[in-house]
């Protein structure tokens, strides 16, 4: 991947750092580090979703999100309070 890579429709958005996927039945996601032009380092996590078409093929259907890492704090504080609340209130 060449550090200009800013794609939107191709899903390139930065030079690619580290990812990470997670294998969730008929689910995986993925955590990518990416870089900015400038050097910055960024978040995304995408869903992605296998799905059978009616004609028997498969497609799977995706969903990024980008995280910032100015937004790491807020984010990690209002993802661990929801999940304390999950465990909490509706037994795993």
């Amino acid at each position: 991947m060449s550090s200009l890579a800013h794609q939107v429709d191709g899903d390139e958005y930065g030079d690619q750092i580290l990812s990470k996927s997670i294998k969730a039945g008929r689910r995986t996601y993925f955590l990518d580090v990416k870089s900015t032009r400038g050097g910055d380092y960024f978040l995304t996590i995408t869903e992605s979703r296998k799905m059978s078409r009616d004609d028997g093929s498969v497609a799977f259907d995706r969903h990024k999100i980008f995280l910032y890492k100015e937004d790491f704090s807020k984010f990690t504080e209002a993802l661990a309070e929801v999940i304390d609340f999950i465990k909490e209130n509706n037994s795993l």
